[in-house]
C-alpha cells in the first residue's frame, strides 16, 4: 500500500507493508543505511579530543566546566530518544534521519562560532554548549533510524547484522573522526572542524532525501507506549548495561591502571582491544541468526568476564593486552545479540521505539561507569576495578542464563500443552 505524505515542505512516498521485502543483496543494502550512522558518528568524533583542550586552554575554563560542557551532548541525547524512536514508528526512520543530519550540520555553524572567538570566552563557550546541545539532539535522531530503517528494507531477519554493521559504523566514525579533528586543528585552525562538520550534515542530508521512506507495521495497528516498550526491553537491557560496565570501565581507566602500574603503551592496549571487537562483529555475527541471540549474548558475556579476569589477574602489560582483546571479542556481539531478541518482543509498530528503549542502557551503563568506578578505584584502590567490572559482567551472564532457561522451559511446556 502506496500513499504520499509530506515532511519538512517536501513530497515523500511512504511505503507501509506488515513484512519488509527482502533484498537481493543483503550486505550492500544494510550498509547503504549504516553509512548515515558513520557521517553522524564522524560528526561526534571531530571535535571530542580537541574541545576540551580549547575550553580549558584557550578559553580558562577549568576541567570541570569542560567536562560538563562535553557531558551536556549525552544528557540531550539521553531525553531525545525515546521521542525519536516515537517517531520512527508513526513515520518511519528517514524524517528522523534527515532532523539529525541538518541538526548535525547546525552544530557545525555553533563550533565555528565558538571557535572564531576564544578572546571572548563566555561567548565562545555559549556557542559551544548550543553545539553540544545540537550534536546531543541529533545523535538522538541517529541512535535506532538508520538500524531501523535498513530492517524494515531487508527484512527483520537480518536484525542482528543490521545492528552489528550499525556498530562498525559508529566506533568505525569515533576512531576516524577524532584524530581527523586533531589533525584539522594543528594544520588549518579548530574553525575547520566546525566546517568539515557542516559539510558531513549536508551531504549526509542530501543523501538521506534521495531514499524512500519505509514505515513498518500495518495501517492500523496502533503501538503501545513507549513506557510500555522499555519494560519489555529491560530484562536485556539490564543484561547489556552490565556487560558496558566491562566495556567501559576498560576504555575510561586502562590509561590510568596502567601509569599505577608503571607500564608504558596503555594505547596498544585500547587499540588490542578495539580490533578484537571490530573482528568478532565481522567474523561472528552470523552467529546470531544460526543459533539465536541469547546463546551469543550468554557466551559473549562469559568471554568478556573472562577477559576482566585475565585483566585482574595480569602482572605484566603483554598479559594485560591480552586481558583487553579477549575483552573486546567478548563484548563485540553483546550489544547486537540482546537487541534482537529485544526487539522481537516488541510490536512490528514499537520496532523503533524498542531500538531507542534498548538502547538507553548502553547509554546509562557509560554514563554511570565513569562516576561509579572511579568511586571504586578512590575507594578500595585502582587494583580493585576490573574485579569490580568482572563481577558486574558476571552478573549479567547470569541474568542471561536465567532467561534462557525460562524461555526453554516456556517452550518445552508449550509443545507438551499442544
Amino acid at each position: 500500500m502506496r500513499q504520499y505524505r509530506n515532511f519538512a515542505g517536501f513530497n515523500q512516498i511512504v511505503i507501509i507493508s506488515i513484512m519488509p521485502s527482502s533484498h537481493p543483496n543483503t550486505s550492500l543494502a544494510i550498509v547503504g543505511y549504516v553509512l548515515f550512522t558513520f557521517f553522524g558518528y564522524c560528526c561526534i568524533g571531530l571535535p571530542l579530543a580537541v574541545l576540551p583542550i580549547y575550553i580549558h586552554q584557550n578559553l580558562g575554563y577549568g576541567t570541570f566546566v569542560a567536562g560538563l560542557v562535553i557531558s551536556l551532548q549525552y544528557f540531550v541525547t539521553f531525553i531525545i530518544r525515546g521521542w525519536a524512536g516515537t517517531l520512527v514508528d508513526k513515520q518511519g526512520p528517514r524524517p528522523a534521519v534527515l532532523l539529525s543530519m541538518a541538526g548535525f550540520a547546525v552544530s557545525g555553524v555553533f563550533m565555528i562560532l565558538g571557535f572564531m572567538f576564544p578572546s571572548k570566552a563566555l561567548m565562545s563557550l555559549i556557542f559551544i554548549i548550543l553545539g553540544r546541545f545540537t550534536t546531543g539532539f541529533a545523535e538522538g535522531m541517529i541512535g535506532a533510524s538508520p538500524i531501523s530503517w535498513a530492517m524494515l528494507v531487508v527484512g527483520r531477519e537480518h536484525t542482528g547484522t543490521v545492528i552489528s554493521y550499525n556498530g562498525i559504523a559508529s566506533y568505525g566514525a569515533l576512531a576516524v573522526g577524532a584524530p581527523l579533528g586533531v589533525i584539522l586543528s594543528n594544520s588549518i585552525g579548530n574553525v575547520s572542524i566546525g566546517i568539515a562538520i557542516v559539510l558531513i550534515g549536508l551531504v549526509a542530508l542530501y543523501c538521506a532525501k534521495k531514499k524512500k521512506n519505509v514505515i513498518g507495521g500495518s495501517a492500523t495497528q496502533e503501538p503501545i507506549s513507549f513506557l510500555k516498550v522499555l519494560r519489555i526491553v529491560s530484562p536485556y537491557g539490564m543484561s547489556l548495561a552490565l556487560g558496558g560496565l566491562g566495556f567501559g570501565c576498560l576504555s575510561t581507566f586502562i590509561t590510568l591502571y596502567y601509569e599505577q602500574m608503571h607500564w608504558a603503551n596503555a594505547a596498544l592496549c585500547l587499540t588490542s582491544f578495539s580490533a578484537l571487537f571490530i573482528l568478532g562483529r565481522l567474523f561472528f555475527g552470523n552467529a546470531i541468526q544460526k543459533i539465536g541471540g541469547l546463546r551469543v549474548g550468554l557466551y559473549c558475556l562469559f568471554v568478556e568476564t573472562l577477559g576482566l579476569g585475565v585483566l585482574t589477574l595480569a602482572h605484566t602489560p603483554h598479559l594485560a593486552m591480552v586481558g583487553a582483546s579477549v575483552t573486546g571479542l567478548g563484548f563485540s556481539l553483546v550489544f547486537p545479540a540482546l537487541g534482537v531478541e529485544a526487539v522481537k518482543l516488541a510490536p512490528i509498530a514499537n520496532q523503533g521505539s524498542a531500538l531507542a528503549a534498548y538502547g538507553l542502557f548502553i547509554d546509562i551503563s557509560l554514563g554511570i561507569t565513569g562516576p561509579l568506578i572511579g568511586f571504586v578505584a578512590s575507594t578500595w584502590g585502582m587494583h580493585q576495578i576490573f574485579p569490580f567490572s568482572m563481577t558486574m559482567v558476571f552478573i549479567g551472564f547470569l541474568l542471561i542464563l536465567y532467561i534462557l532457561v525460562v524461555v526453554r522451559r516456556t517452550s518445552v511446556i508449550g509443545r507438551s500443552k499442544s
